[in-house]
């Protein structure tokens, strides 16, 4: 009988994208088995463009917790909270890997293992720290792999809004990203604005991107020039629709978010923008992509609240355009 694995990894999108290097090195080391995802509603539209799978169950669709068991299961946790213990433990798994202790959010949710791997440095990123969870089975990869692909037939409709939007069908199409999750993530908009105006000329198309009607807001108030719009402003996009668009573009310009693990994913090159989180932990690993981190003696916090955000102040207009001229200069 072939093997059968179930990775546990319901959210968020980001943490979705930074598992599938380790999918893809458990289907590289077991080409044989059978491995099933359980993920939540909104990570089922990344996982519909994963290779390597041979099911996904969608936590809280009907008859989902039965879809769970499989005979001579392994279940991996790439999530250590207690929520992801227990879907481990209701899968039936007779085999259950998770994270050191040390390495886990909910250190609680050790109890629901019966193998923990071992310590990991949170300082490392958090894709070699889910390659690490690997070691369990006795697979070792060096490698980052994201078995994430775009269909044409959607590469070519994000084109199609580009054209939509303005676009000549030759300019340099950059992405700004003015959205983030938390409000500590997310820069000003006047120094969107600021940083766009420093790099607009014939060969570059910026376009802002947005996820919810706040950071709509924020976007509109980054394009706004004293003549009219300086950018233009993408419409609300579903997650495929997004993953397209940024598989389209020349560039992505984001704080730590969806879309700056969303580009790194498909090669796209980013100029990051960190405030209280790790670039070495969360940020693109490639060394050919920039990332403005000023160092602070607050720096890391990861605080999601912050009455001075002195890290985002501290990142300037100036740096941001001059390291999107360097990835423009470099990849011409």
């Amino acid at each position: 009988m072939s093997e059968s694995f179930l990775i546990v990894r319901t959210s968020s999108l980001g943490d979705i994208i930074h598992a599938l290097p380790a999918l893809a090195a458990l289907r590289k080391h077991r080409p044989d088995a059978s491995i099933r995802w359980v993920v939540g509603g909104k990570g089922r539209a990344i996982l519909d463009w994963v290779a390597g799978l041979d099911g996904i169950i969608v936590a809280g669709s009907p008859d989902w917790r039965r879809s769970l068991r499989a005979d001579g299961q392994t279940s991996l946790d790439f999530q250590g909270l207690l929520k992801s213990g227990w879907i481990s433990r209701l899968s039936g798994s007779k085999r259950r890997i998770g994270f050191h202790r040390r390495n886990l959010r909910e250190p609680a949710a050790r109890v629901f293992y019966t193998e923990q791997a071992s310590a990991f440095p949170e300082t490392e990123h958090v894709i070699r720290k889910n390659l690490h969870l690997l070691a369990v089975l006795g697979i070792s990869e060096p490698e980052i792999v994201f078995p994430l692909h775009v269909p044409e037939a959607d590469r070519a409709s994000a084109r199609d809004l580009l054209l939509r939007l303005g676009w000549d069908g030759r300019a340099r199409v950059v992405l700004f990203n003015v959205g983030a999750a938390w409000p500590t993530k997310q820069w000003f908009p006047e120094r969107w604005r600021e940083t766009i105006d420093a790099i607009v000329r014939p060969d570059v198309f910026p376009v802002l991107l947005w996820g919810t009607p706040e950071e709509e807001a924020l976007a509109r108030q980054a394009a706004a020039g004293r003549n009219g719009p300086i950018a233009a402003i993408a419409p609300f996009l579903t997650i495929p629709e997004c993953l397209a668009l940024i598989a389209a573009s020349r560039l992505l310009v984001s704080g730590d978010t969806f879309a700056l693990q969303a580009a790194a994913a498909l090669n796209v090159p980013i100029v990051g923008l960190f405030g209280p989180t790790d670039p070495r932990r969360n940020g693109p690993f490639r060394d050919r992509d920039k990332i403005v981190h000023p160092e602070l003696a607050c720096s890391r916090c990861y605080k999601r609240a912050c009455s001075e955000i002195e890290c985002l102040k501290a990142i300037t207009a100036g740096e941001v355009a001059s390291r999107i001229e360097e990835a423009l200069a470099e990849h011409a």
